[in-house]
């Protein structure tokens, strides 16, 4: 088993951070997470960004960064994230009407290529974030997950989600197998069925995950961190992230 970082993915505490952005960085770091992975910026500048950041000894992973604002300005996006020195910029998410058919993925396929391929440029790694409506339409023989990757295979990387891979009723560990080598961000997040016809995400070790086999699929595919997400709380939020780094610390962290 190899040692990877363990990041939190902010949109979990998007509240929290709505309502007191600083504030709900340092409990962050507090609870001993070793980085980050943005879900917007909190009003703060890039050099305000990075001197938190330095105070509080975290690691800016990347950024979700959404579609709107990559057409919007791209450049922005990229430079914001070298200036703070993060490494990956992904995208999270495929609203439902850019994604009605085959011909609709393939038009968002060549914007992600050329994305990509502008990050990749200016000294920025482009990944994208699944969901499980990757696994519902194919394009030819393949899955959209992997026709996407298939489009422009040297630029954009994998930042897969291991709960909605399974979720979607795919094999996870085979998947994350499949893509070695090309899955530097693994996000951990575990669901028990279904609440209110959604995914009901609960943290780490409490739901249908196989977390342990899941951490050395990763392991062995090159992954270089673990991050925790967490799309909905049945718990206060903070709570919540603390409880997963929790498990993570003794399931994983204990043996280094």
């Amino acid at each position: 088993m190899r040692r990877m970082g363990i990041g939190l993915q902010l949109f979990t505490l998007r509240d929290d951070m709505a309502s007191d952005f600083t504030g709900t960085l340092r409990k962050v770091a507090e609870l001993g997470y070793e980085g980050v992975e943005f879900a917007g910026y909190g009003g703060l500048s890039a050099e305000e960004m990075k001197q938190l950041l330095d105070e509080l000894n975290l690691k800016p992973i990347g950024a979700h960064v959404s579609l709107q604002n990559m057409r919007a300005d791209l450049d922005k996006e990229i430079d914001y994230l070298l200036a703070i020195g993060a490494e990956y910029l992904i995208c999270p998410y495929v609203a439902a009407e850019e994604r009605e058919d085959a011909e609709a993925w393939k038009s968002l396929f060549g914007f992600l290529g050329q994305a990509a391929r502008r990050a990749n440029e200016k000294g920025l790694k482009f990944a994208y974030h699944n969901h499980a409506f990757e696994f519902e339409l194919k394009i030819g023989d393949q899955y959209v997950f992997d026709a996407l990757y298939a489009s422009a295979p040297e630029h954009i990387l994998v930042e897969m989600d291991a709960g909605w891979v399974q979720y979607a009723g795919l094999d996870t560990l085979q998947y994350i197998a499949d893509y070695a080598g090309r899955l530097p961000l693994l996000h951990l997040k575990d669901f028990k069925g279904m609440i209110n016809n959604q995914i009901n995400t609960v943290e780490l070790g409490q739901g249908e995950i196989n977390l342990p086999s899941t951490i050395q699929a990763g392991s062995d595919a090159g992954v270089e961190w673990l991050i925790v997400e967490q799309d909905r709380c049945q718990n206060p939020p903070l709570e919540s992230v603390a409880t997963s780094l929790k498990w993570l610390q003794t399931n994983y962290l204990n043996q280094f």
